[in-house]
């Protein structure tokens, strides 16, 4: 019976010892834990107050105001930039041009013929011919790259110059 309480007084030594070593070890996670507990805090207070004591609600209302105004300054460009566009086709945009002498005898090809059309291909061709009574000027309409009524060697190549079908002469 002795052997037993022997046995049994050093197995309880040994269970305490444990015991007291897993205490010290569960005092210790909980202060690191506690420890990480109040540096998180510590961030999420800073966090949530904000600079100049603004909360973070504050804060995302207002990001929020600002996106709905980019918004809606975006929308507003977007319909500037199709006016801009509209315009632009309607503009005139493409050119010809072809000087020569309408009458032989008569230097300096003071005679030419424009073509000016927009986007569209539709703008006008204008003639004018120079002889020794003046200046005369014919203008005819173009309406999607061709006209209605016959055009003149120098004309055509004229209108054919601002479809860029020929190349101008530098």
């Amino acid at each position: 019976m002795s052997i037993i309480k022997e046995i049994g007084s050093h197995s309880f030594s040994i269970i305490l010892l444990i015991s007291l070593l897993l205490s010290l070890l569960s005092l210790f996670f909980a202060i690191k834990a506690e420890a990480k507990y109040k540096k998180l805090y510590r961030q999420y207070d800073y966090f949530m107050r904000g600079k100049d004591a603004e909360t973070l609600e504050d804060y995302f209302v207002e990001l929020q105001r600002h996106v709905e105004k980019s918004e809606d300054l975006l929308e507003d460009q977007r319909e500037m930039l199709k006016v801009l566009h509209n315009n632009n086709r309607a503009a005139f945009q493409k050119i010809g041009i072809i000087r020569y002498n309408a009458y032989s005898g008569l230097g300096g090809n003071l005679s030419f013929a424009l073509a000016i059309l927009n986007y569209d291909n539709t703008g006008f061709v204008l003639n004018s011919v120079h002889s020794n009574e003046g200046g005369f000027l014919y203008i005819k309409e173009v309406e999607k790259g061709s006209t209605t009524v016959e055009l003149g060697a120098e004309e055509k190549l004229a209108l054919e110059e601002a479809l860029g079908y020929r190349k101008k002469k530098e």
